[in-house]
């Protein structure tokens, strides 16, 4: 797709909202959007893929703004769609810039060279991660409690096969965020909540939250949303106003972080 990319501002690719919110919740939102720079065009897709999950999480972005509205949180938001780069990825992944996603080659991201993968890069993935580093630093500096929950969204069906889940909770080895969370959501009549489903850190989807909460020793959870059940403004709010409702009352469980190990839980092959 060649260079070019200097009329898109970093400014561009990520933005913070309320970033002084007195709540210890920062909420992340990795696949916030479908945009792609102009000089890309459509990654030579039709204009309708783009639409797809392939290249964003649909309804995942309201749920998280009227989440960090709701709790006075930080909102870091990734605003340039995943099929560029996918900023839940550790650069050395072979889906940082995917030539297949699911099912569908991207006839943009075949081939690509040194330099235009290094493009890749400073257009999206470095602006976000690095905006979230100075929000952490900045709370952890000032000695602010920080909890940090990514807010995804999934596919009812994924190649061929139906998911049951309404929502999903993800996590690691350490559950001081998580099992309360689950626990709240699993009291409630009506979701079907997934433990580690339809993913998990072993199919490396928890890159985000491992490289800014658990390096950190922060507690933090994945929270993934069927895509069916946020399409409209009522799910979206519904399960926003839910979900923020739970984390406010919420108690992160007692005890220390569980100690990371950097590179746990990705050697499966992604299903995100």
């Amino acid at each position: 797709m060649g260079t070019g990319q200097a009329s898109f501002a970093m400014s561009n690719a990520v933005r913070v909202t309320n970033r002084d919110g007195r709540s210890p919740y920062v909420i992340l939102c990795d696949h916030a959007s479908n945009r792609l720079p102009a000089a890309y065009g459509t990654l030579g897709l039709d204009a309708a893929e783009m639409l797809r999950h392939i290249a964003w999480d649909p309804g995942a972005l309201p749920v998280a703004r009227r989440m960090a509205e709701g709790l006075d949180a930080t909102l870091v938001e990734s605003c340039v769609s995943r099929l560029a780069i996918d900023c839940n990825r550790p650069l050395a992944a072979h889906d940082l810039i995917p030539e297949i996603s699911e099912t569908t080659a991207i006839p943009g991201n075949a081939g690509l060279s040194a330099a235009e993968r290094e493009e890749r890069i400073a257009l999206s993935w470095r602006p976000f991660h690095e905006a979230i580093g100075e929000v952490v630093s900045d709370r952890l500096r000032e000695g602010r409690e920080t909890r940090l929950v990514s807010v995804h969204s999934f596919t009812p069906v994924y190649k061929g096969v139906q998911r049951p889940w309404r929502i999903g909770i993800i996590h690691d080895e350490d559950e001081r965020l998580a099992a309360p969370l689950i626990a709240a959501l699993q009291a409630l009549d009506g979701p079907v909540v997934g433990v580690n489903e339809p993913y998990s850190p072993a199919d490396r989807v928890y890159f985000t939250l491992e490289h800014h909460g658990r390096s950190r020793g922060l507690p933090c959870a994945m929270i993934e949303i069927r895509n069916d059940e946020i399409a409209a403004q009522a799910g979206q709010r519904k399960w926003a106003d839910l979900l923020a409702g739970i984390l406010s009352d919420l108690e992160p469980e007692a005890g220390e972080a569980v100690p990371y190990r950097p590179g746990s839980g990705m050697a499966a092959q992604s299903k995100a």
